[in-house]
C-alpha cells in the first residue's frame, strides 16, 4: 500500500504524508518506509525525510512491463511499426544510469545498427533519453542535468546546458524528439513518450537507422506513425 501511494504520487513523500492516504499507525509506517529503503525500494530525496522511488522498485516496474501477456502484445505494436518505417524499434525506459532497451525489433535491412536490448544509453543525446528529460517538470529536470555530464559523444552532442535545454522545451511543445547523429555518427533516430493515465512518462518508443538511408526530414514525416503506436501501447498498458 505504501508502494501504491507513492507510485501515484509525482513527487517525494514524508512517511507522514504517505500515511495521510492510509490511516495506518504512525509508528508502523515510518517503521516500513525504513525498511523498503535499507532493502532499495524507496531512496531519500537528498538529506530530506522524503522518499522517492528506488531502484529496485524501477526494475521492478520495469519488469511487469515485460511480463508475458503484456509482452506479446506490445512486440505485435512494435513489430507493426517495424513493418512501416523499415527501421529498428525500441522501446526504452529510463533507470539510474541512462535510457534502457527492454524491447526492440530488428529491421529486415543487412546494414543496420545494432543496440542489444539491455543497452544503457545517455539522456543527453538521445532521442529517448531527451523525450524523457522533456517530459520532467523544472525541478526534476534541473536535479538529473546538474548531475549528468554532458560529454560529447560526437561534434553533434550538446555539451551547453543552455543548448540542451532550449531543445528540451522544443521537445515538450512538438511531442517528439531527435537524434541528430549526437550519440552515433551516421545514425537519425526519433521518439515518442508513452505515458500512463496520470499523464506520467513511462517510456519511450523510437526507431533508428543510418543516415545513408534516413534524413531528419524522413524520420519526422514518419512520426504519426510512431505517435499512433504509442496511443495503442498506451490504452494497452494502463
Amino acid at each position: 500500500m505504501i508502494l501504491e501511494v507513492l507510485g501515484k504520487k509525482n513527487r517525494a513523500m514524508t512517511a507522514t504524508e504517505i500515511n495521510a492516504s492510509l490511516g495506518l499507525p504512525k509508528q508502523t509506517v515510518h517503521r516500513l518506509c525504513t525498511t523498503l529503503e535499507k532493502e532499495n525500494f524507496l531512496t531519500r530525496q537528498g538529506n530530506s525525510k522524503r522518499y522517492l522511488p528506488a531502484r529496485r522498485l524501477r526494475e521492478l516496474g520495469a519488469g511487469l512491463l515485460y511480463t508475458s501477456r503484456d509482452h506479446i502484445t506490445r512486440r505485435q505494436i512494435l513489430k507493426n511499426v517495424a513493418e512501416q518505417v523499415r527501421e529498428t524499434v525500441n522501446f526504452a525506459v529510463p533507470e539510474d544510469n541512462g535510457m534502457s532497451y527492454i524491447d526492440r525489433v530488428e529491421t529486415d535491412w543487412a546494414f543496420r545498427i545494432q543496440l542489444p536490448i539491455g543497452t544503457n544509453v545517455p539522456f543527453h543525446c538521445t532521442a529517448s533519453g531527451k523525450c524523457f528529460l522533456s517530459s520532467l517538470n523544472k525541478r526534476e529536470m534541473n536535479g538529473i542535468l546538474s548531475s549528468v555530464k554532458l560529454e560529447a559523444i560526437t561534434e553533434k552532442t550538446h555539451v551547453t546546458l543552455e543548448g540542451l535545454m532550449q531543445e528540451l522545451n522544443q521537445i515538450k511543445k512538438q511531442g517528439y524528439a531527435l537524434d541528430r547523429e549526437e550519440f552515433m555518427e551516421g545514425m537519425i533516430a526519433i521518439a515518442v513518450p508513452i505515458k500512463d493515465r496520470e499523464d506520467r512518462f513511462v517510456g519511450a518508443l523510437a526507431f533508428h537507422g543510418p543516415t545513408q538511408r534516413i534524413s531528419i526530414e524522413n524520420a519526422v514525416a514518419r512520426k504519426e506513425i510512431l505517435l499512433s503506436a504509442s496511443q495503442k501501447l498506451q490504452e494497452h498498458l494502463f
